[in-house]
C-alpha cells in the first residue's frame, strides 16, 4: 500500500485497505511456518498529514487470527487490533554521513524515511501486526495445559498420574554410601 506525497494537500489524506495476507511477505511467512493462521483479510484505516518537513501517518490495522495454545496445544481464535503513529522524513544522503555516535530520541524511534514521491506502508503494516502476535499464546490465562506424564488435557479432565513434585537435584546421590 503506497501513499503518494503529492496527494496530501491541506487536509489529511485518508485511506482504507482490505488486503489478503499474501500481500504482506512477513505475515505470509509467519503463516507458512505455522506460527499462526490468519483467518480473514487485513483491514486498515490510515490518515496522512503533512507537517513541516515530514509526513505523519496514523493508522489502525486489524485481522482475525487462529493460534495454537502453548500449554494445551488447542487451536483458538483471536483478533489483532493495533493503532500506531509514524513519522516519515525524506531520506537524504546528508543524514547518513556521520551516524556512528548519534543518540536516538523518542521521535527518532517513531520515525522512518522514504525515498522518491511515495511512502510504502507495507513493511509498517506487517510489522505492527507481527508485534501483536504473542510468542507463547494462551487460550485462557487459567489454562492448565497437558499432563507431563500421560499427555491428558487437564482442562478437559483429570488424569490418574501422581501430582507429587519430585526434585531431581540430588537424585544421583540417593544411593550414595560414604565409607570411612
Amino acid at each position: 500500500m503506497k501513499i503518494v506525497i503529492d496527494h496530501i494537500q491541506d487536509k489529511p489524506l485518508t485511506l482504507h485497505i482490505e488486503e489478503p495476507v499474501e500481500t504482506f511477505p512477513v505475515l505470509a511467512g509467519m503463516q507458512g511456518d505455522q506460527s499462526c493462521r490468519f483467518t480473514g483479510l487485513i483491514e486498515g484505516d490510515f490518515s496522512a498529514v503533512r507537517e513541516y518537513d515530514h509526513v505523519r501517518v496514523t493508522g489502525r490495522v486489524s485481522v482475525p487470527v487462529s493460534l495454537s495454545c502453548s500449554r494445551c496445544l488447542a487451536d483458538f481464535d483471536s483478533f489483532v487490533d493495533t493503532s500506531f503513529t509514524l513519522i516519515f522524513r525524506k531520506d537524504s544522503a546528508a543524514r547518513h554521513e556521520d551516524q556512528d555516535d548519534i543518540e536516538l530520541g523518542e521521535l527518532d524511534l517513531l520515525s522512518s524515511t522514504y525515498q522518491g514521491d511515495e511512502i510504502d506502508l507495507t513493511h509498517e503494516i506487517e510489522e505492527q501486526v507481527a508485534m501483536e502476535i504473542p510468542l507463547k499464546p494462551l487460550c485462557d490465562d487459567s489454562c492448565k495445559g497437558l499432563c507431563h506424564t500421560c499427555g491428558t488435557d487437564l482442562n478437559a479432565s483429570q488424569c490418574s498420574c501422581s501430582t507429587e513434585t519430585a526434585s531431581f537435584k540430588f537424585s544421583a546421590l540417593k544411593n550414595f554410601k560414604a565409607s570411612r
